[in-house]
């Protein structure tokens, strides 16, 4: 699922009326509570499993995506909304099983590089999320209703003297967003995001353009638990500084459940 910053769809909402009627809130309280709530959603994430639908122009797939041996897999259940025909179920099922059987085979080392794999990429975006306060100023806009929940609608903005801790970080620093926190629960209820000037990533390869978006919405599983429920991106990028790439994803995840791992 991926992972870090966001933008996209714009849900119905109710501003203040009166900016002179906004509530006085602690936004550095507010942003250091949503990034533990956030914290906590991160440790908890392995403990699902969930439904996947990515949609492209061609059509969409669904997967079951769980947790197996350390790491996840991903099965296919559906296309264009459909269950599988009974053939397909069968060799979705049979790989899975062959994966279960490769999984339980590996020597030591081989099961450490393939959970390292998963590893760095769920550090790479817990980084991202935990340093939101340190990259951005975040601004009080109002408080109102969204998606049936009272929220605090903030406007983040990158901070000049910001230092990345490593390159992954870099990209926060080319981008501005809004944050949508739930007022009874500290959980981020949506986050869009932008980026505003390019910013070089992956080994200097690529540069992230302005016109990348991202959103992410999310919603409670359970438990004090919240997880993404739609991730929405338009990217533009170069590589290798010459090469255009644009790419885009529209992605929902529904039905979590316990993971038996």
């Amino acid at each position: 699922m991926a992972a870090a910053l966001l933008v996209g769809a714009v849900a119905a909402r109710e501003s203040c009326a009166d900016p002179a009627m906004k509530p006085r809130v602690d936004v550095a309280a507010i942003i250091r509570q949503s990034v533990d709530a956030n914290n906590r959603n991160w440790a908890a994430a392995p403990d699902y499993q969930y439904l996947e639908t990515d949609r492209q122009a061609g059509g969409s797939e669904t997967y079951r995506v769980r947790m197996l041996y350390g790491s996840p897999y991903r099965e296919l259940v559906a296309a264009n909304g459909r269950r599988l025909p009974p053939d397909r179920q069968s060799d979705e099922q049979r790989k899975l099983q062959q994966a279960i059987a490769t999984r339980k085979a590996e020597t030591p080392a081989q099961h450490a590089e393939r959970v390292s794999e998963y590893e760095k990429g769920r550090t790479r975006d817990h980084i991202l999320q935990s340093q939101l306060a340190k990259a951005f100023d975040f601004h009080f806009i109002a408080q109102q209703n969204l998606d049936g929940r009272t929220v605090y609608e903030l406007q983040a903005t990158p901070r000049a003297d910001y230092s990345p801790p490593n390159r992954d970080a870099r990209v926060l620093t080319g981008m501005e967003g809004k944050l949508w926190i739930d007022v009874k629960t500290d959980q981020w209820v949506q986050v869009q995001a932008r980026v505003i000037h390019p910013v070089a990533i992956v080994g200097f390869l690529a540069v992230v353009e302005p016109g990348t978006r991202f959103a992410l919405q999310y919603a409670s599983v359970g438990d004090g638990i919240w997880m993404p429920t739609r991730f929405l991106m338009k990217s533009r990028a170069r590589v290798l500084y010459f090469f255009s790439h644009r790419d885009q994803a529209d992605e929902t995840y529904s039905d979590y459940r316990p993971s038996s791992r």
